[in-house]
């Protein structure tokens, strides 16, 4: 049995929080963020993780990145938010809780405002959190280290896309293996 703070693709749901076009000239790093995450989403769907993905107030800061939008599911549903955590939407809830999850890997922007309340009220619905350090980031790299910091401190554990897809596959011989592998590299 995996240690408590190890995922477990059984229970395990990708939120993408907020990756929308408002932000790309904002953020330096938003585009290699969205390739990034695209990755990730690419990968979880291979790994038949649940997504879930949020936009904050679409009307003003326009609708997911391409880069995301292109590897999502055709039937994929985006909730539409205006509260800074996406627990804010009964919709987000909804869809953990359709899925079982115990375990929420989170991306997206920006760290320290909608990332950092939606951790800290998942966390305080008992989920366990992993925050995909590689995939969230925020306007200016203080205000990235300082949501990074305080949501780790709160106990949300940290993680990586590579870490984190290969806690979910746990063994070389899991079928999607080289599909991920030909992903990472």
């Amino acid at each position: 049995m995996p240690h408590q703070n190890t995922l477990d693709a059984r229970q395990t749901v990708l939120a993408i929080i907020d990756m929308q076009e408002g932000f790309r000239s904002p953020i330096s790093d938003f585009a290699e963020m969205a390739v990034r995450i695209a990755l990730v989403a690419h990968a979880a769907q291979l790994l038949k993780i649940p997504l879930v993905v949020t936009e904050q107030y679409p009307k003003g800061l326009g609708h997911t990145a391409n880069e995301i939008k292109t590897v999502l599911p055709i039937n994929q549903k985006i909730i539409e938010k205006t509260a800074f955590s996406s627990c804010g939407a009964r919709e987000f809830e909804a869809e953990l809780e359709a899925a079982q999850a115990l375990h929420v890997l989170i991306c997206g922007i920006e760290a320290h405002i909608c990332v950092n309340q939606t951790t800290h009220d998942l966390m305080e619905r008992g989920y366990r959190v992993h925050l995909l350090t590689d995939c969230i980031t925020a306007r200016t790299e203080h205000n990235k280290e300082m949501g990074l910091a305080k949501m780790q401190q709160s106990g949300a554990l940290p993680s990586s896309t590579e870490m984190a897809l290969f806690e979910l596959m746990r063994d070389a011989k899991h079928e999607q293996f080289k599909a991920i592998q030909r992903l990472i590299k």
